[in-house]
């Protein structure tokens, strides 16, 4: 029974009905609302009912006592003494009473084949003071001078109704509690709003606001709404200020590396300058490829990420990368590929695409182990979706930093220290590439070494 436990009442349709009833209790906020009001009505109902028949019960009890014992008497004494069968025939007949005769010469019964009620038994009448005096003597029984014992009962035909007037009200009940969650419903729909409002702003999506419901005279969910809409706003604003300030920083910084890099190249190639030359031209060149990275991440990073779509032929664009790389990379660096056979021309982003391949073989050899096995390039295609892996075969990744690795700027220490490593911008840049394309990027650990797989529609 162990998927009972791991279910997902939300999503799961297969969940026990008690499992969802109650998650839908303790997670639905109007279900909890109309119990709490349903719950308080019937508490005040019973309470002020019940106060109200005690209240009106004992005073009604204490001034209609000698108004029943006079009209028991009449009766009695209109029956007669020997009891007169047919003058109780025509009470019982007339008033909704039974009654019964037990006597030396009369045994007589106004509704024989009814059962006596209980409450007409001695043990109830003995603990009931309405149906007694303080003196024991009865309100409802006589006994004439000629040793006749006469009891007056209700009829029970006049309770037959009963069973009908609770159904109508449980059914009454059920109907208010109906409509009352109709209500609820109705007042709290704007939180739906708000949810789904506020779900949109955490993907980055400001273009659509939350509906504010009487916006000329809002409520409180209404204020909520705006109050959120505020805050959504800024939260653009923000961003947008953001990206504007990389973008123009990025392009300022152009110039100026420019002109370094000019003049690195300018400076005398004698042997006590070629190794300071040689270090300040790849800083330059790590600089350089900062602000192209930054640069392309606020580009793709958009709403609108622009796409140069065209037919690619992967499997050559993969080995050009490979190409270019291994020139850089000699020996143990080498790279090896695995291309599946007849891979077709994809219409992608050519350059993008090229920028995906080489962050992802960089992330590889910069964290392979030299004494292990090359790292491994995959291209494959399933489905009409073509996976792009790289892994390599080093220490891996733990396993808490895995979902954070394609985020911008992240760099878990124990796997990614400055001296081995760029900004935390590689994946990232391959996370967007993807996702600009309508794919998406995995991670995971290959035991040994990390395994990166960019899944990419191909459309012919």
């Amino acid at each position: 029974m162990k998927w009972l436990a791991d279910c997902d009442p939300e999503h799961d349709r297969d969940c026990p009905w008690h499992r969802r009833a109650r998650d839908a209790v303790g997670y639905s906020l109007r279900i909890r609302l109309v119990l709490v009001f349903m719950a308080l009505a019937v508490t005040v109902a019973v309470v002020f009912m019940g106060g109200m028949q005690r209240v009106v019960a004992l005073g009604w009890k204490e001034a209609a006592r000698p108004l029943l014992m006079d009209y028991v008497d009449r009766l009695t004494a209109d029956i007669g003494s020997p009891p007169s069968i047919e003058r109780a025939q025509a009470i019982a007949d007339r008033l909704p009473v039974t009654l019964r005769i037990d006597g030396p010469q009369v045994q007589w019964d106004s509704h024989p084949h009814r059962p006596r009620p209980d409450w007409m038994s001695d043990k109830v009448q003995r603990q009931d003071h309405w149906s007694r005096d303080d003196t024991g003597y009865r309100l409802l029984q006589r006994t004439t001078a000629d040793g006749h014992h006469i009891e007056f009962g209700l009829n029970a035909l006049s309770w037959d109704k009963r069973p009908r007037i609770a159904w109508g009200t449980l059914t009454v009940l059920l109907l208010l509690t109906a409509l009352t969650f109709v209500y609820v419903r109705h007042l709290l729909r704007p939180l739906d709003d708000i949810r789904h409002g506020a779900r949109r702003f955490g993907q980055g999506d400001f273009a659509e606001p939350i509906p504010v419901r009487h916006a000329h005279r809002p409520d409180e969910l209404g204020q909520l709404a705006a109050t959120i809409n505020t805050m959504g706003d800024d939260i653009h604003q923000m961003l947008e200020a953001k990206r504007a300030l990389l973008l123009a920083m990025s392009h300022e910084l152009r110039s100026p590396l420019t002109r370094a890099r000019l003049n690195s190249e300018l400076l005398p190639e004698s042997p006590d300058v070629l190794p300071q030359r040689a270090a300040l031209m790849r800083d330059l060149g790590e600089m350089s490829r900062l602000i192209t990275d930054l640069l392309e991440s606020e580009r793709l990073a958009g709403r609108h990420a622009a796409l140069h779509r065209e037919p690619t032929d992967l499997a050559m664009l993969a080995r050009e990368v490979v190409d270019e790389l291994d020139a850089r990379h000699t020996g143990a660096r080498a790279i090896a590929l695995h291309i599946q056979a007849d891979l077709p021309a994809c219409t992608v982003d050519r350059s993008r695409v090229r920028l995906l391949m080489r962050n992802l073989l960089d992330n590889s050899l910069r964290h392979n182990d030299p004494a292990a096995a090359p790292p491994e390039m995959h291209l494959r295609l399933a489905d009409g979706v073509v996976d792009i892996e790289v892994r390599d075969h080093g220490p891996g990744v733990p396993p808490e930093h895995l979902p954070h690795l394609a985020q911008a700027f992240y760099r878990p220490d124990t796997a990614r220290q400055r001296a081995t490593g760029g900004v935390g911008l590689g994946l990232y840049l391959c996370r967007l590439v993807t996702q600009a394309h309508g794919g998406s990027l995995q991670v995971r650990n290959a035991q040994p070494g990390l395994a990166v797989t960019a899944r990419l529609p191909c459309a012919h």
